[in-house]
C-alpha cells in the first residue's frame, strides 16, 4: 500500500510518500526532517489525534473550560471518549494543566485544562 501524507508538523508541510503493509514502514520518502518523518510513520502506522474540546464549569451557564488530550489519542478512540467529556463538569479555580479526566476510556492519556479558570 501507497500512502501520501502531508506533514502538518511544521509550516513547510512536506507531502511524505509512505509504503508499507498492515502496519509496517517499508519505504518513505518526501519528508523534509526526522520529525516529519515520525510523524508520517506513526501516521501511516496507527492514527492518532490531539483531542481539543470543552467541558461545563457548575455553576457557570455560559462559561466552558478548554481541554484537551495530555498526548495524541486512538483515532478510533475519540467518539468514546467524547462520549466521557460530555459527562464532565468541573468546579472553579481550575488552573492550566490540570487533569480533568485521569486515563480517559482506559488509553492512559489525561485529558487536561488547556486555560486557568477562576
Amino acid at each position: 500500500m501507497k500512502k501520501d501524507i502531508i506533514c502538518t508538523i511544521c509550516p513547510k508541510g512536506c507531502t511524505v510518500t509512505v509504503e508499507g503493509e498492515a502496519g509496517a514502514v517499508t519505504s518513505i520518502t518526501g519528508f523534509g526532517c526526522k520529525r516529519g518523518q515520525e510523524y508520517a510513520t506513526a501516521e501511516f502506522t496507527s492514527h492518532v489525534r490531539i483531542l481539543t474540546t470543552t467541558v461545563k464549569i457548575e455553576g457557570r451557564d455560559s462559561d466552558l473550560l478548554p481541554v484537551r488530550s495530555s498526548r495524541p489519542l486512538p483515532k478510533e478512540k475519540i467518539l468514546d471518549c467524547m462520549a466521557v467529556i460530555k459527562e464532565v463538569s468541573v468546579k472553579a479555580p481550575v488552573s492550566q494543566y490540570d487533569v480533568i479526566v485521569e486515563n480517559i476510556c482506559g488509553t492512559g492519556i489525561d485529558i487536561v485544562a488547556t486555560k486557568t479558570m477562576q
